[in-house]
């Protein structure tokens, strides 16, 4: 059984004030839920305010990126060792807001997802495809060449250490989201991309939801037997919204 994984991802967004508040409520509201894992990935300015909220609480947290880099003249970078100092479990790569706005490549994720499991870190490694590429028909290809770059770099041993979550990227802060049965076809093909290099790994590895999942829609789409969670965007910036996601995933 795999246990569900509910990280929000907050971006570009936050202040120390509405943080405390944010973080206040979650650990308020954690009592109920029961099977999920919650999580929190903040900007790297707050990590240090994040760890001294969470720290002893059932919330774990992590960043937002990594870099390539063990340390040295790399001006606004982050190193894992950085993150791991402030209690990071996680870090996100290859989000496509970076993949776009940043111009990372396929190969450049592979190696920020080395660079995370090589350090300890568990890498929230993001995957999928535009609009454009939706509609072409291509959605599986796009899927499929971003995995293998990872496949190739860490093999199925490495992918092991890591989550995957796959965002549409036509359904990020547009409103749109995958249907329940889009999403999990989608999820399906990626598992079976995984058991093509390591069924035992394919079987075991989380695979999120990261295409706007909310209060609203959680429940159908953890439903789904390929969906193990979701990477939450602008729905983790208010504590109820967020856990009533987490209590979503709850069993029984």
């Amino acid at each position: 059984m795999r246990k569900p994984l509910i990280a929000g991802n907050w971006k570009m967004n936050g202040s120390r004030k509405s943080i405390a508040t944010l973080l206040d409520g979650l650990k308020t509201g954690m009592g109920d839920v029961n099977t999920a894992e919650v999580a929190v990935c903040a900007p790297s300015i707050y990590i240090a305010d994040v760890q001294s909220s969470l720290e002893g609480s059932a919330v774990t947290w992590g960043g937002q990126d990594v870099s390539v880099q063990d340390s040295g003249a790399y001006t606004g970078e982050t190193a894992a060792s950085m993150l791991l100092d402030f209690g990071c479990k996680y870090a996100i790569i290859g989000h496509s807001e970076r993949r776009t706005y940043h111009a990372e490549s396929d190969a450049l994720v592979a190696e920020k997802f080395e660079q995370a499991i090589n350090n300890g870190l568990v890498p929230l490694f993001c995957i999928g495809e535009t609009l454009e590429e939706r509609e072409q028909g291509i959605t599986e290809d796009v899927v499929a060449r971003q995995i293998d770059a990872v496949l190739e770099r860490v093999g199925a041993e490495g992918m092991a250490k890591g989550v995957i979550a796959y965002e549409p990227v036509w359904a990020i802060g547009t409103g749109k989201t995958a249907s329940p049965e889009q999403a999990q076809d989608v999820h399906a093909f990626i598992r079976g991309r995984v058991a093509a290099a390591d069924a035992a790994v394919a079987e075991k590895v989380q695979i999120l939801y990261g295409g706007s999942m909310n209060a609203g829609n959680a429940a159908e789409l953890l439903s789904q037997p390929d969906i193990d969670g979701g990477l939450i965007g602008g729905a983790s910036l208010k504590a109820d919204d967020f856990l009533t996601i987490a209590r979503a995933a709850n069993q029984g």
